[in-house]
């Protein structure tokens, strides 16, 4: 049994990750500002045993008594209609909430485990992506209080490991979709689910030629304790190497809700990648890890989640 705190506990990813904790034994304090969390994400946890949940914005100081054995820091809004919303925020909890997170396993003598992202690979000229790209990233483009956020994350974690010796991991999370998502994230999947769920045309921006690799949550998770888990210290990508264009997501949306829907093309947002795919042939030689659910029986688990939440 472990003590391990997680930042964005109230998070999709956050969220899925407590319960995960929990099922294995371990005990769990979820700490989240609700800036994009919901109580709703957790609230089947608050009877359990070992779960602890605490209101906090993470950037600022950040203290747990007792002590801790990990420090998940997943705390971050990651979703496209929150960088234009929220970019202040964004850069803040990259930037100094990850410090206060690093501080508090430096101080409980804990493992740090950092969220990282592909959107540090930026609209990549290099395809599959693999860790050792360095990325082609706009800085000041809107997507950039993400993509900087966590790139710098990246740099001041590994800075803590090779000044301090603190035990790290560093996970790149490629597009991860399924259950307790937002509905108005902004995100294809949920923006397509909901949108054919309610009959409404479904959007895509630009050609749909664009190419993204979708992982579902539960898969992603366990990849997540794999890492957590294992003694890799360098990122990781973990992310199903499936890669769709938009258009066949659209189409699969269309398919799996039954719906009458519609496409409707707009205009492309700015810095939007061209194509997005991991190399994971380090996950599966280290980790012995590998997705197992593809994308058509994912997205009908998600849209049975949606038509719960629609209705």
């Amino acid at each position: 049994m472990a003590r391990v705190v997680v930042t964005g506990g109230a998070g999709f990813l956050g969220s899925h990750l407590c319960r995960a904790l929990l099922d294995r034994g371990d005990q769990v304090v979820a700490i989240d500002n609700f800036i994009t969390g919901s109580v709703g994400n957790v609230e089947a946890l608050f009877g359990r045993s070992g779960f602890t949940f605490v209101e906090h914005d993470v950037s600022n100081y950040l203290w747990v008594p007792g002590h801790v054995d990990a420090v998940m820091h997943l705390a971050s809004p990651a979703s496209p209609v929150d960088f234009e919303r929220i970019p202040i925020q964004i850069l803040k909890v990259g930037g100094l909430g990850t410090h206060n997170g690093l501080g508090l396993a430096k101080a409980k003598g804990a493992k740090f485990f950092l969220a990282s992202t592909s959107e540090v690979y930026g609209d990549p000229l290099v395809h599959p992506q693999p860790e050792t790209y360095w990325g082609n990233v706009n800085p000041i483009g809107p997507r950039g209080v993400y993509d900087e956020a966590k790139r710098y994350a990246e740099a001041m974690t590994t800075a803590y490991h090779r000044v301090h010796g603190l035990d790290v991991r560093i996970v790149r999370i490629f597009n991860t979709y399924g259950p307790q998502m937002r509905p108005d994230d902004g995100r294809a999947v949920s923006n397509f689910l909901v949108q054919a769920l309610r009959g409404e045309p479904i959007t895509i921006f630009g050609s749909g030629e664009q190419t993204r690799s979708f992982t579902f949550v539960d898969d992603e998770i366990r990849g997540f304790l794999a890492l957590l888990d294992s003694d890799v210290t360098t990122p990781v990508n973990i992310g199903n190497p499936a890669e769709y264009t938009i258009g066949q997501l659209a189409e699969m949306a269309i398919e799996v809700t039954g719906s009458t829907s519609e496409l409707t093309y707009l205009p492309l947002p700015v810095d939007d990648p061209a194509q997005r795919q991991p190399d994971i042939t380090k996950a599966r030689e280290l980790l012995g890890w590998a997705p197992t659910v593809e994308l058509r029986e994912g997205l009908e688990r998600t849209a049975e989640y949606f038509r719960t939440v629609l209705s």
